[in-house]
This record gives structure tokens, C-alpha cells and sequence, in this order.
């Protein structure tokens, strides 16, 4: 680098760091309420699905991300919850160079993109080991999400506006 950029020019040339530093289940809850009659009912599965993030500055440019996945369920016919399964799948990252909604971007996709596969692991496991069939959760494109997020956000600060 020359000796002439000053420190403003070195900050804007310096990349986001996105470090993991660990990876750990917070809480997790496998309920099978109607067990063994569920089995004898045909197995035609509705399937309720909640997804939720909870970010948590730790530290300087220390942050702990939380994937809140709740999945319930019910079967058709009878409206009988078959399982329910709450999985927090956490992390610890170490974020630097960023602000603002770069920040807030990565805290809400990128993180949450490197939880997911374990809290799908996790609640496969679960669901598995409680002999109901096999559930494979498709995969989340949380930054679609975080877009929706920004636009429902943008509609009500105009709404407010408005008014």
C-alpha cells in the first residue's frame, strides 16, 4: 500500500470478516402426544412449519444468532398432532467491517444459512427416532426473506408517514 492513502481509503479496502466460532443446539423438544394410536391411523400428514431468527450482540463484533424451527404435525382425517418438534440451533460469529443493513444482512441470511443444515439434521433425527417416516425440510432462502422483511418494513414506515 502506498504511503499516501489515508486511513479512511485502508477501511474501505478492507473486506467483512464472518467468522464461525461455534455451532451448538440451545434447546430442543421432540413431543409425540398420541402415541401409540397414531400409528394405527392412515398416515396422511399435514405439515406446519415455523421459522424464526433472534440475534444477540455478545461482544464486540461478537454476535449470537439463534434459528428458532418449530414443526408440528397433524394428520388429515382425525386433526391429531402426530409429533411436534422445536429445535434452537445457535451460533457464535465474529463479524467485522460491516454496518448498517450489510450488518443486518448477515446476521439474518448468512448466519442463519450456515444454521440451517443443522437444525434440519437435527429435526430429521428427531422425527426418526420418534419411527414416524422420514421428514426432509426443504431448504430456506432466507435472503428472499430478509427482502420481504425490508419491504413489509419500508410499507409501514409509509403507512405511518401517511398519516
Amino acid at each position: 500500500m502506498s504511503e499516501n492513502q489515508t486511513a479512511a481509503q485502508q477501511e474501505e479496502q478492507t473486506p467483512f470478516e464472518l467468522q464461525i466460532q461455534r455451532i451448538y443446539v440451545k434447546d430442543v423438544s421432540f413431543e409425540a402426544p398420541n402415541l401409540p394410536n397414531i400409528f394405527h391411523q392412515e398416515w396422511k400428514p399435514q405439515l406446519g412449519f415455523e421459522l424464526d431468527t433472534e440475534t444477540v450482540q455478545v461482544g464486540e463484533d461478537l454476535y449470537e444468532v439463534t434459528l428458532h424451527i418449530n414443526v408440528q404435525t397433524t394428520l388429515e382425517d382425525s386433526n391429531d398432532v402426530a409429533f411436534i418438534c422445536e429445535v434452537k440451533q445457535a451460533g457464535i460469529f465474529t463479524i467485522k467491517g460491516l454496518e448498517g443493513i450489510q450488518l443486518a444482512h448477515c446476521l439474518a441470511v448468512q448466519c442463519p444459512e450456515v444454521l440451517y443444515p443443522y437444525a434440519r439434521e437435527l429435526i430429521a433425527s428427531l422425527v426418526n427416532r420418534g419411527t414416524f417416516p422420514a421428514l426432509n425440510l426443504s431448504p430456506v432462502n432466507f435472503d428472499a426473506l430478509f427482502m420481504d422483511y425490508l419491504e413489509r418494513q419500508q410499507a409501514e414506515e409509509e403507512a405511518q408517514q401517511a398519516n
